[in-house]
């Protein structure tokens, strides 16, 4: 289904569900928070869900970050995730703006070197997915506009979700309990910065719902990168009695365009920041560099809270997605594998069964979650040559790509005593890698290139939570992790399809303490310290423009991230984010040097976050907020250096009640304040010294909402 045309869409999304649901209660948005003092809000009960086994905060023996959906709306633009998960340790998102490439996010050092989208971190929508059996994701479909919260596991996540070693995001859209009403939203800002959301939630009876409408058109700092995107995020819930209840998700993504202003050197940087490069081989706008999106999803999830002694979750999904994307540079037809032009047709099934239950193991109180996961990706894909003005010149590789994970867990928290709690994990996977090669070129000596990958992999994880106040925790944990290669870093280097026989899986193995609590005087903090080895690290390089992988023996990733939260004022509230850390190459050598104690790239080893709060009467706020981010390599060799900067946003807004439960709100933000230079995105490794994405300098956007 295209939704092209959306802004038709965009009036019924708030309309139609209002008319065919009468809403219960007023909303929520729509009334003036009250300040709460800082005791009142220093006992907080903070459930998390993403370790799969749903415990309180303080006691949980991981590193997890909440944001909560005033922090994700409130004054943001709610484009990309790095608005809202700014001020988690630990976690570093690139390429903002680079909408065809999609956004980057690395954890604790790892995903930071997949070249687009996200590799080695779960990513889940609602309890759905995102995250493929070969373990890459998009993030282009998740819609902020109906985010509730999300939830961040920093580090090796194995034992809950298998083929991930850097963590997990975790988002959890509306229901329409939570949040009933309709809201209308209207902004525009630089670049030709425009976006139009609508959306709309309530409860009737044993019925609630929440439907997400958004629009989006962005003419690009850079030469060359416009995007059109349309989004549409919808929850329908039946409760079925008092324990049991069935709730179905559709999710449709509709991108026409997103253009790829592609990578600059440093003398193309200082010629034109803005610029992009144009040459017989290069050129993003001659050959129009950029992808074509279009993606469905559906979930159904049923839950009963009484099944026999526990609780029983069951939860199937379908996504197809269509994908087309032209790269930079030009093809050679001649080069068979090798073509500029990728296209795919994917389908994406599975599901998975939870069971959880609370027992007495003696006199010890015992809580267990037992699963299975399973997933099938199945991908048409195929390349074609085109020639740096655009002409395709032929097909160049034709094959089925069929990935099948299957995984079992059991994870289980074991009361030792009122303050001290042990939990252990384990769990097995299985992933079997699939392809069938549709393109035999006799005339050019390809043979048939299919064949077939099986990995399998046990993880475990060991964790020990002392509460020594009723707020306050101390954990040790530690767990290993796998990362199996995705089907782009199986690209055969010989220029042939298939799998390259001569790359593994990594393997990481990790080890943290930690503190959380929080104080009556509204102070709260959260400090972790992990050492992490990896082995076999999946690293990119790249030959005439193409990125391939490669393993790199050993790596370690050592730091320590803190959180601290400081309500010091009814109105006033300062949040503070440091992550200090060291990633280096421990044994690596390939036939272009020993990079022995490098860094590794596209990782800074200093962030630091700071931000402001004041909270007004009524609908008034106002945020300040200052980022820095620390020096990182851009090259293996650590020739190529990317400068630390420091930037400052700022955004604040006001509303009005027009009557009853209706507010008219306004926002304004301004971010990069003082126009820094600096980059969106570094390309790790890049062909022809291209490292180099600039960012924005300053940038403004306002926008204008109605609540009802």
């Amino acid at each position: 289904m295209k939704f092209r045309y959306l802004p038709t869409a965009l009036c019924l999304g708030a309309v139609l569900p209002g008319v065919a649901l009468a809403q219960s209660g007023s909303a929520q948005s729509g009334s003036a928070p009250s300040a709460a003092s800082p005791s009142a809000a220093a006992q907080p009960v903070i459930e998390v869900t993403a370790p799969r086994l749903s415990r309180e905060l303080y006691a949980t023996p991981a590193a997890v970050s909440v944001v909560e959906r005033e922090e994700i709306q409130q004054g943001q633009q709610r484009v990309r995730l790095d608005e809202s998960l700014i001020t988690v340790p630990g976690l570093f998102l690139q390429n903002r703006d680079n909408f065809a490439q999609g956004e980057r996010v690395s954890i604790r050092g790892f995903g930071a070197r997949t070249p687009w989208g996200v590799r080695g971190i779960t990513v889940l929508v609602d309890g759905i997915p995102y995250t493929l059996p070969d373990g890459q994701a998009q993030l282009d479909a998740i819609d902020l506009d109906s985010a509730e919260r999300i939830e961040v596991i920093r580090g090796p996540s194995a034992v809950q979700y298998g083929n991930a070693a850097g963590g997990v995001i975790s988002v959890t859209t509306a229901d329409g309990s939570d949040d009933p009403g309709s809201h209308i939203r209207i902004e525009g800002g630089s670049d030709g910065y425009q976006k139009a959301s609508v959306s709309n939630g309530g409860v009737n009876g044993p019925w609630s719902h929440h439907i997400s409408v958004s629009a989006l058109n962005v003419d690009g700092y850079r030469d060359h990168s416009s995007t059109e995107k349309y989004l549409l995020n919808a929850k329908l819930r039946r409760e079925l009695g008092s324990d049991r209840a069935l709730t179905a998700i559709v999710n449709l993504l509709d991108s026409p365009y997103a253009e790829d202003p592609g990578g600059l050197t440093a003398a193309a940087v200082d010629e034109d920041r803005a610029g992009t490069v144009d040459s017989n081989f290069y050129s993003p706008t001659r050959i129009d560099a950029g992808q074509e999106v279009d993606q469905q999803v559906l979930g159904l999830q049923y839950e009963d809270l009484s099944a026999g002694p526990g609780e029983f979750y069951l939860k199937g999904f379908y996504l197809k997605r269509d994908y087309q994307q032209q790269l930079a540079y030009a093809g050679p037809v001649e080069e068979v594998g090798v073509g500029n032009f990728v296209a795919y047709d994917r389908d994406y099934y599975g599901g998975s069964a939870e069971y959880h239950q609370a027992l007495r193991l003696g006199e010890l109180p015992l809580r267990y979650v037992a699963g299975v996961d399973v997933g099938r990706q199945v991908d048409d894909r195929y390349r074609e040559a085109v020639n740096i003005d655009g002409d395709h010149q032929g097909r160049t590789a034709d094959e089925t790509q069929k990935a099948t994970s299957l995984g079992a867990f059991l994870q289980g928290d074991l009361d030792l005593t009122e303050r001290w709690t042990l939990s252990l994990g384990t769990r097995y996977d299985r992933v079997d890698f699939d392809i069938d090669d549709d393109y035999i070129d006799l005339a050019n000596d390809d043979g048939d290139d299919s064949g077939d990958r099986t990995f399998e992999q046990w993880s475990g994880s060991a964790g020990l939570s002392f509460r020594y106040l009723p707020t306050h925790q101390v954990y040790l944990s530690t767990g290993t992790s796998f990362e199996t290669p995705t089907f782009a870093e199986f690209a055969n280097p010989a220029g042939v399809g298939g799998f390259n026989p001569g790359i593994e899986p990594q393997k990481a193995w990790n080890r943290e303490i930690g503190l959380r609590g929080n104080f009556d005087n509204g102070l709260d903090y959260d400090v972790a310290l992990f050492s992490t080895r990896v082995r076999d690290s999946l690293v990119s390089y790249q030959i005439d423009g193409r990125d391939y992988y490669r393993n790199a023996g050993k790596s370690q990733q050592d730091g320590i991230e803190a959180a601290l939260g400081w309500q010091f004022q009814p109105s006033w509230r300062l949040d503070s984010a440091l992550t200090l850390a060291k990633y280096e190459f421990d044994d690596f050598e390939d036939a272009d040097g020993n990079y022995d104690g490098n860094r590794i790239p596209g990782l800074p080893e200093k962030t630091w976050v700071n931000r402001l709060t004041w909270q007004g009467l009524g609908q008034r706020f106002a945020t300040v907020e200052t980022q820095y981010i620390g020096s990182m390599m851009a090259d293996d060799a650590n020739e190529v250096k990317i400068d630390d900067v420091w930037l400052v946003n700022l955004r604040g807004g006001d509303g009005w009640r027009l009557g009853g439960d209706t507010w008219l709100k306004g926002y304004v933000g301004i971010r990069n304040l003082f126009d820094r230079e600096h980059y969106a995105n570094v390309i790790i490794n890049a062909t022809n010294a291209r490292y180099f994405d600039p960012a924005p300098g300053r940038t403004v956007y306002a926008g204008i909402g109605i609540d009802f």
